[in-house]
């Protein structure tokens, strides 16, 4: 048996000591001890006895969960040891998007806190755009299974039990379009008759709203005045991010003559205002106001500005330094990774969470948040999201200790609880597979977009080689080949196991679609029917495994349109 401790997040400063501390010795608390830090705990293990000193009941939570960790570690033969340990981030927390058609049940949100609250974070935010079940909005919400206000009620005793902040999530300004797709609210819209985003792809009917239009404001209020108070967090998210049609649509003439962002940083003071005035300190994803820096010192010092970046060489250097210069709070905000993937992006998450971190503890950050998101259809599950999920709590405790931490056997031992202890090493290899297409794309892969891609994202995939598409294939079978000897101790093993398998599944499928559309004379059609009927039927199952069936319908149509291709060709 080893001596070495195998922690997750990995402490800041551990001394081990001759002897073992044998039984089910418990320990005694010592709260509000003279420590130097918020956050900060001592736990002495002696060969008779276990000490905890705690700056604050929340250090003394995150000692406990040290205890456990080095109990399903040493079980009742626990080294003698003292630790001493701090975050490097007050704050530390996780988003996960429940508005890209995936709303979690009750049971998985439950279980994902309870894992969260073991790694140390004490931040959660439920992303959302129309999945709360707003009593006046009903049409907005009725076929998404939305987080009631009694649930949201119910969510927020459970994480205070864990000394988690649940802090209300609302997008406010962008990406608004299932509000705007309704009748009723259609009027409020930029560009109501839609629009083309950057890259070139279009958009049908609304998406931002129109910052002149007074209602816009109240529609926001009146969604704040019956989110708001569920939640005992004194904070709130407005999301404002990606407004990428102002100015082409109603407030044309206006940001010509005052500047898209003067306009926008005009309607987010008008929403801070009324943050303001319901007791709350507003975020806000910062990437708008970036583009205007010397807009920055506009805005008031108690704001929460998130600097988000998905990609291993996002600036975060430049972007955090700008924030700090003005004096604006700030948040880093990394992410998993996991989205637009199918099976992740293991190096580049763990370089874009490192980098985030390091940057952020430079510039004086006040928080860390790992962004865990669902585009186009959610189709990642949820296991694909605990690599970057740990790393990322590893990095926001202490950067120093975990930057070269063994995260394959850290999460075989307190993530997986696998005893084979190959676990861990599955997901980072199935995490890479995208990296046998050799021409990369930022935040997502080109084995995603040869998966659910049609011809208005053609050439995302095309450039992409048969070759390639061999090359992928064998990877996606190798890094998954050793699943059946995982001996997983968690109730949900045969789940975790059938969702790698069919992530596989679509994986296998998106180079065998990608290889027909270079050489149709390459693949059987009618095999290619049957192999995607078969991915959908398991990802219906797997889906209610874990999420409301509200958003499965639009979620399958990704892969439905797949086989109506093929019925066509």
């Amino acid at each position: 048996m080893t001596s070495e401790p195998n922690l997750l997040p990995r402490p800041r400063r551990v001394q081990l000591r001759p002897g073992r501390c044998r039984g089910n010795v418990q320990p005694t608390v010592d709260i509000n001890a003279t420590l130097a830090r918020p956050q900060m705990y001592r736990l002495l293990i002696a060969a008779d006895r276990i000490e905890i000193a705690a700056a604050d009941p929340a250090a003394a939570f995150y000692a406990r969960q040290t205890l456990v960790q080095l109990r399903r570690q040493f079980h009742d033969a626990l080294p003698c040891l003292e630790i001493e340990d701090w975050p490097d981030f007050t704050v530390r927390g996780v988003m996960l998007d429940i508005s890209r058609d995936k709303v979690p049940t009750m049971a998985t949100l439950f279980a994902l806190i309870d894992q969260l609250a073991e790694l140390k974070i004490n931040q959660l935010q439920l992303y959302t755009e129309h999945t709360f079940a707003y009593s006046q909005h009903r049409e907005v919400w009725e076929h998404a299974s939305p987080m009631t206000a009694q649930q949201i009620r119910e969510l927020d005793v459970f994480c205070r039990e864990r000394f988690i902040e649940l802090v209300p999530n609302q997008n406010s300004f962008g990406h608004m379009e299932r509000w705007l797709r309704h009748k009723r609210y259609e009027p409020l819209a930029e560009k109501p008759d839609g629009f083309t985003f950057p890259w070139g792809a279009k958009h049908q009917g609304g998406f931002t709203l129109n910052p002149l239009d007074p209602r816009s404001l109240e529609l926001i209020e009146g969604l704040y005045d019956e989110l708001l108070p569920n939640f005992t967090s004194r904070m709130i998210n407005v999301g404002c991010d990606e407004t990428f049609d102002l100015g082409v649509g109603k407030s044309k003439a206006e940001v010509a003559k005052r500047g898209k962002e003067r306009v926008y940083l005009d309607f987010l003071l008008k929403i801070d205002d009324a943050v303001r005035r319901r007791g709350r300190t507003m975020q806000f994803w910062g990437d708008i106001i970036l583009h205007k820096p010397e807009l920055i010192p506009e805005l008031p010092k108690d704001v929460v500005a998130l600097n988000w970046g998905y990609d291993a060489d996002h600036p975060f250097e430049k972007e955090t330094q700008a924030f700090a210069a003005a004096g604006v709070p700030f948040y880093v905000c990394p992410g998993t990774s996991s989205w637009l993937s199918i099976s992740g992006r293991t190096d580049n998450a763990i370089a874009n969470l490192r980098n985030a971190a390091a940057c952020g503890l430079a510039a004086g950050a006040a928080g860390y948040l790992i962004t865990d998101w669902g585009d186009l259809g959610h189709l990642q599950y949820l296991p694909i999201s605990y690599l970057g999920l740990t790393c990322g709590a590893a990095c926001a405790w202490c950067l120093d200790t975990n930057r070269d931490i063994s995260l394959s056997a850290a999460m075989d031992l307190h993530i997986f609880r696998d005893g084979a202890g190959v676990m861990g090493q599955l997901v980072h290899d199935f995490g890479n597979v995208y990296q046998a297409i050799r021409t990369p794309m930022g935040m997502s892969t080109r084995l995603f977009w040869t998966l659910v891609g049609g011809p208005d994202r053609k050439k995302l995939y095309e450039m992409v080689t048969i070759e390639e598409y061999d090359e992928a294939e064998r990877r996606i079978a190798a890094a998954v080949a050793a699943l059946e000897r995982a001996q997983m101790d968690r109730l949900d093993a045969e789940l975790i196991k059938s969702e790698l398998r069919n992530a596989a599944a679509m994986l296998a499928h998106a180079c065998r679609r990608g290889r027909w559309l270079r050489d149709p004379t390459r693949e059987d059609r009618a095999a290619l029917i049957a192999d995607i009927e078969r991915i959908i039927a398991e990802h219906r199952r797997l889906w209610l495994a874990r999420n409301r069936e509200g958003g499965l319908r639009d979620s399958v149509g990704r892969l439905e349109a797949r086989r109506e291709e093929y019925g066509r060709a």
